[in-house]
């Protein structure tokens, strides 16, 4: 299981559109996910204070798009990103942060 943080105007958008995309996708080539064990890391350094917030809990088996674990060198740990859309039978899970 890997995870994704969001918005729920964002997770909105996404069933409207039938895929989950976010900006970094077309500004890096991937979408950030996290680990069970990074979430809390991840909400420290890049979501501090924001609200509405929503985990999107991904089945990695049944993505569609290439899954690679990438070094983050800040923190030097591996990453998952997902290289392309994400597909929403993908997202097995949503819970509020």
């Amino acid at each position: 299981m890997i995870y994704h943080i969001t918005t729920k105007q964002q997770w909105k958008s996404a069933q409207e559109k039938g895929f989950f995309d976010e900006t970094s996708l077309h500004t890096e080539g991937f979408i950030h996910n996290c680990t069970d064990a990074q979430v809390a890391g991840v909400l420290e350094r890049f979501y501090k204070g924001k609200t509405d917030l929503l985990l999107m809990h991904i089945d990695e088996t049944k993505l569609d798009a290439e899954l690679k674990y990438e070094l983050a060198p800040s923190v030097n740990e591996l990453f998952p990103h997902v290289f392309g859309n994400i597909n929403l039978n993908a997202v097995v899970k949503i819970t509020e942060i």
